[in-house]
C-alpha cells in the first residue's frame, strides 16, 4: 500500500471507530435506552462528537490529506476514500467546534423531547427546541453555501448531490400534475375495496415471527445483521459486518410486515457495500435517494406485487387462519394496494405517499427560505393535507410531530423518499428489460435480484453518485417518468379505470 495513502487510512480508522460508536448509541438511544437517560448520554454523545470533529478538522487530517493529494499512484479506491474524506473534513471544518458540539448533545436529547410532545400532543413543549435545530441548520447552510445558492439548497446537497430545489420542484410539479387527478378519478370512480381483514386480532408473537421470515426470505443476513422493535423503524450500520434494522408492531397486519420489507432493503444495501470501501468514508449509500429506492423498490415494487405473495401466501394464512383462511390471494393483493388517504407518511399507500413528502418539500423551504411563523406549522400542515389529500388532521401526532426527522436535524432528507421511488421505478423497467421479473418472484429467487442490485448498485457505496448509478445502470439520466408511467398503468387496473 502507498505510504502516504496508509497514514491518511490509519487516521480514518480513529474517525470512522468514533462514528461507529455514535451510531451504537444512536441505535441504543431509539431501541433499549431507559428514559431518563437521555440528558447524560447526550454529554457522552457530546464528548465523541468533539472527538470525531477533532480528528476530522485537525491539522494531522489535513496534512494527511494534502499529502495524499500529491500522489498520482492511487487506485481507483484509494482516491474516492481521499475525495470522501476531504469533503467530510471541508462540511466540518466550516462550523465552529463549540456549535458543533452542542447540536450533537442537543439532536441527542431533542429525539425524547420530541417523542413525548407527541405522545401528549402538545406541539408547544416541541417548539423551542425546534427552534433551536433549526437555527442550527440555518446556520450550518449559511457557513457551506456558495455565492448566490440558496439555504435549502446547500441542506439538500447533504442528501442528494445534484438535486436542488429548481430540479425538485420540476418533479413535484409533475407528480401534483399526474397523481392529484387520478387519486381523485379514483375516489370518485375507482371500485371499493375492502382491507378490514388487515385489522384487528393479529397477535404481536405472531407479527415477529413473519416479520423475521420476510426478513430473511428478501435475503437478509442474520449472521451479519439485527432486527429490533422501536416507536419509528429504521436502518443503522455500523459497517457491512453489521447492520440493523428496526420495525413496530401494531394491531394491523400489514403495518409491520411492509416496514421489515422497507427496512430490509436498506439493510440490503449496506450489507451489499464491498469489503474494500466499508468502514471508509465512501463505505455506505451514496446517497438517501438511492437508499430509499432499494427500500421501496422492496417494499412496493416486490412486496406489493402479486408475483411475489404466490409462494409465500399459503404461509400467511396459516400463521392468521381465523382472519385469512376465507380470504383469497387476490383480494388480499387488492387490500394491500388499497390506495385511502390517511394521515401518517409511515402508513401511506403507495400512490399517495409521495404527496406526503410534497408536503414536507414545501414545508422545509419555507422554514429555510421564508420567515415563516414556526407555531404556525401546525395550522399550515393541516391545510396542505387538506388540499393536496382530501383530508385534515386535528391531532399533532397524526400531523406535524408524526416524523422523528425534524427533531433530529434532517432538514433537506424528506425528498429523498420521493426521489426513491422515481429512481426505483426507473430501475424497475429496465431490469424487466434483462430478467423474467415476474417468474423469478413466482419462483422466489430473491438471490438473482439481490445480486442484480448488488453489482449495478450496493457494492459501489459513495464511489459513484445516485444519477451516475442510474446512468450505467439504466443508460439514462434521472426520468421521473418512469414512476408515473408505473403508478398510472398499476393503479388504473387495479381500480377498473380505463
Amino acid at each position: 500500500m502507498n505510504k502516504t495513502y496508509e497514514n491518511l487510512s490509519s487516521i480514518l480508522e480513529k474517525t470512522m471507530a468514533l462514528q461507529t460508536a455514535l451510531v451504537l448509541f444512536e441505535w441504543d438511544n431509539e431501541t433499549l435506552a431507559p428514559e431518563e437517560s437521555g440528558s447524560y448520554t447526550a454529554r457522552v454523545i457530546g464528548t465523541l462528537s468533539e472527538e470525531y470533529y477533532g480528528f476530522m478538522t485537525g491539522n494531522e487530517m489535513g496534512d494527511a490529506i494534502a499529502a495524499c493529494e500529491k500522489e498520482s499512484d492511487l487506485s481507483e479506491i484509494q482516491q474516492a476514500v481521499l475525495n470522501g474524506a476531504k469533503e467530510a473534513r471541508e462540511e466540518l471544518i466550516c462550523i465552529p467546534k463549540a456549535e458543533y458540539r452542542e447540536n450533537a448533545q442537543l439532536i441527542a436529547e431533542a429525539a425524547r423531547v420530541w417523542f413525548k410532545a407527541k405522545k401528549n400532543e402538545d406541539y408547544d413543549s416541541f417548539l423551542p427546541t425546534l427552534e433551536k435545530v433549526i437555527n442550527y441548520k440555518r446556520k450550518v447552510a449559511s457557513y457551506r453555501k456558495k455565492d448566490g445558492q440558496k439555504l435549502y439548497d446547500v441542506l439538500l446537497a447533504e442528501y442528494e448531490k445534484g438535486f436542488d430545489t429548481e430540479l425538485l420542484d420540476e418533479f413535484f410539479g409533475r407528480l401534483k400534475e399526474e397523481i392529484i387527478p387520478l387519486l381523485k378519478e379514483i375516489k370518485e370512480n375507482g371500485k371499493e375495496i375492502d382491507d378490514s381483514f388487515l385489522t384487528g386480532g393479529y397477535p404481536v408473537e405472531k407479527q415477529e415471527e413473519m416479520a423475521r421470515f420476510l426478513a430473511e426470505y428478501i435475503g437478509f443476513d442474520f449472521h451479519r445483521g439485527v432486527l429490533s422493535e422501536s416507536a419509528h423503524p429504521f436502518t443503522t450500520n455500523l459497517h457491512n459486518h453489521d447492520v440493523r434494522i428496526t420495525t413496530s408492531y401494531h394491531d394491523k397486519m400489514d403495518s409491520s410486515m411492509f416496514s421489515v420489507i422497507h427496512e430490509g432493503g436498506h439493510g440490503l444495501y449496506e450489507l451489499g457495500i464491498s469489503d474494500e470501501i466499508t468502514q471508509t468514508p465512501v463505505g455506505q449509500g451514496t446517497s438517501m435517494g438511492m437508499h430509499e429506492s432499494q427500500s421501496r423498490f422492496y417494499e412496493n415494487i416486490i412486496g406489493r406485487n402479486p408475483n411475489f405473495w404466490i409462494p409465500l401466501y399459503d404461509k400467511l394464512k396459516e400463521l392468521y387462519p381465523d382472519k385469512l383462511d376465507s380470504v383469497s390471494i387476490d383480494q388480499y393483493m387488492e387490500a394491500i394496494n388499497k390506495v385511502d388517504p390517511g394521515f401518517i407518511r409511515t402508513e401511506a399507500d403507495e400512490l399517495t405517499y409521495s404527496l406526503h413528502i410534497l408536503i414536507r418539500y414545501e414545508l422545509e423551504k419555507m422554514i429555510m427560505e421564508e420567515d415563516v411563523d414556526l407555531k404556525k406549522l401546525p395550522e399550515i400542515w393541516a391545510d396542505k393535507y387538506e388540499e393536496y389529500l382530501g383530508i385534515r388532521p386535528e391531532q399533532v401526532s397524526k400531523g406535524i410531530l408524526q416524523d422523528i426527522h425534524w427533531s433530529q436535524g434532517l432538514f433537506g432528507y424528506f425528498p429523498s423518499y420521493a426521489l426513491g421511488n422515481a429512481f426505483g421505478a426507473q430501475l424497475y423497467f429496465h431490469m424487466k428489460k434483462e430478467m423474467d421479473f415476474d417468474q423469478l418472484l413466482r419462483d422466489g429467487k430473491m438471490d438473482v435480484i439481490k445480486e442484480y442490485l448488488r453489482s449495478h448498485i450496493h457494492q459501489y457505496g459513495k464511489m459513484k453518485t445516485s444519477r451516475e448509478i442510474l446512468k450505467a445502470a439504466t443508460g439514462e439520466d434521472f426520468t421521473p417518468e418512469y414512476f408515473i408511467d408505473y403508478l398510472k398503468e398499476k393503479y388504473r387496473k387495479i381500480y377498473g379505470l380505463s
